[in-house]
């Protein structure tokens, strides 16, 4: 058979995690690497996710790399389309294209203990790395319940990341279920097309206004010609954002102030009590994710909108059923119902070192090591790992951050030298998360009386971060080598005794 290809670094995905990856490594002067991307073209979630109405709730300068600023940022608040351009500008500039196999979706990662590195299958062919960074991400792979009769709707069915721009909106009738970010986005961007919109909602959510603006040429002139001005302004958002995350790790109390403003932007524009009675949660705010919108309650209030306070529990034939027995005739169903993000699909094609999948070591739970390395899986990394989400700021802040631990983590393998491999130690593991988790429980995540896409099904919080980015800056700044087990190839390990 033939030998086959052979890189040092594998990275999977090329959204943020997996094209920031890229960037860092040849900054190291790692070139020896390939992007794996299922798709034909990089952006992650920001190209799959093209929904009408699709933007970010990051302000544009602090949802961005800080190695590649971008002075042009149109809108204070970009659209799915700036940030999906801007992600293709960030891979031509840095000349990544070489390196990523597009349409090669990777089906199966098994580690092989004796050559210390990862067999990798994918639909475009295989191959072999030293260390693979797994940049999925939690937002890539969309959840659709499980809705008794959902297989004989006749109508179109879809889900918000994998929108039907084929099929026409105009004067159907619409079920839209969820109401999380994406679908106050896409409830008032649909709304004034179709003939009737019936939202099914188990939860509501906080809302807060979208202070939006154009960013004029002036500005954009401006940070391009001086830009320290662009860092200064990033900076404030940053700086803003660390201050507020003492109110929803330790005083969610605070926060208090926050629900009565949320309360007047609702307010404004629902003046039905009955309507504003269902829209208004019962929960603190934050424990959930904030959303900001300002179209999304004018929307609500139009005479085409209905709004059932129930989850949908049944399809018979073109007519949906919520939980509460209301029922509505519809012509399409879109879900707004999220991803799998404490069960990541990619976990059940990850085989490590002892013969158990990922998927299989995650069962009691996701748990990793300062968010990036899992017991059992030598030289094996993941971007936006277990508990490093956000609430209230930039992900590409903590992106940034394990990428620089997984430079240093690169860095201490070529040290090492010869075949090695690093595999975090279960003490060290556990450990790192016995403190995220004491940390959590005071957290309004935790107290706020709500169940979010943050908790696994036993209740844990495995997705966000409980600090500041600063934090975990300094938690991920190097590898400290005592939290793991050195590991070599049996060759090496018999040269070692003779010698």
């Amino acid at each position: 058979m033939a030998e086959r290809e052979h890189v040092r670094v594998a990275v999977i995905g090329s959204g943020f995690g997996g094209l920031g990856a890229a960037v860092r490594l040849r900054r190291e002067g790692v070139t020896d690497f390939v992007v794996l991307e299922r798709a034909d073209s990089v952006g992650g979630t920001w190209r799959d996710n093209s929904y009408p109405g699709c933007a970010c709730d990051v302000p544009s300068h602090l949802y961005s790399f800080s190695f590649a600023p971008n002075p042009d940022w149109p809108r204070t608040f970009s659209g799915q389309e700036h940030i999906r351009a801007y992600l293709e500008h960030v891979t031509d500039v840095f000349h990544l294209r070489p390196h990523i196999r597009f349409d090669s979706e990777v089906k199966m990662m098994t580690w092989d203990s004796e050559k210390l590195r990862w067999e990798i299958e994918t639909s475009s062919g295989s191959l072999t790395a030293d260390v693979v960074v797994s940049a999925t991400g939690p937002l890539s792979d969309p959840k659709v319940p499980d809705v008794p009769g959902l297989d004989s709707f006749p109508g179109k069915v879809f889900h918000s990341a994998r929108w039907d721009h084929d099929y026409d909106l105009r004067g159907k009738r619409v079920a839209m279920v969820g109401t999380g970010a994406s679908a106050i986005q896409i409830v008032p961007a649909i709304q004034p097309e179709v003939g009737r919109l019936t939202l099914f909602q188990r939860t509501p959510p906080w809302v807060m206004p979208r202070v939006d603006r154009a960013i004029s040429g002036a500005e954009r002139a401006l940070h391009r010609t001086l830009p320290f001005t662009a860092q200064a302004r990033r900076g404030l958002l940053w700086g803003i954002r660390e201050l507020q995350v003492q109110a929803f790790t330790k005083r969610p109390n605070e926060l208090g102030f926050v629900e009565q403003l949320a309360k007047r932007n609702m307010a404004r524009a629902i003046k039905d009590p009955a309507l504003r009675a269902k829209l208004t949660p019962d929960y603190r705010i934050g424990c959930k994710r904030i959303l900001l919108s300002s179209t999304y309650y004018p929307a609500l209030a139009r005479p085409n909108v209905d709004v059932v306070a129930s989850g949908l529990s049944e399809i018979r034939g073109s007519t949906v059923v919520a939980a509460d027995g209301s029922e509505a005739e519809v012509d399409a169903i879109i879900f707004g119902t999220g991803f799998h993000v404490t069960d990541m699909p990619i976990a059940e094609r990850v085989v490590g070192a002892e013969g158990k999948t990922l998927a299989e070591a995650w069962k009691g739970g996701m748990e990793s090591l300062r968010g990036a390395c899992a017991a059992g899986f030598p030289n094996w990394m993941t971007i936006i790992g277990p508990n490093t989400g956000l609430g209230n700021s930039s992900m590409i802040l903590m992106i940034e951050s394990q990428l620089n631990y997984m430079a240093d983590f690169v860095r201490q393998l070529d040290v090492l030298g010869g075949r090695a491999a690093l595999e975090a130690r279960p003490s060290a593991v556990a450990a790192w998360n016995r403190r995220v988790q004491e940390r959590m429980k005071r957290t309004v995540w935790n107290t706020g009386g709500c169940t979010s896409w943050y908790l696994d099904p036993s209740g844990r919080n495995t997705t966000i971060w409980p600090g500041t980015t600063t934090e975990f800056r300094r938690a991920t700044r190097q590898v400290d080598l005592a939290e793991y087990e050195l590991l070599r190839a049996p060759a090496e390990q018999k040269a070692e005794v003779d010698a």
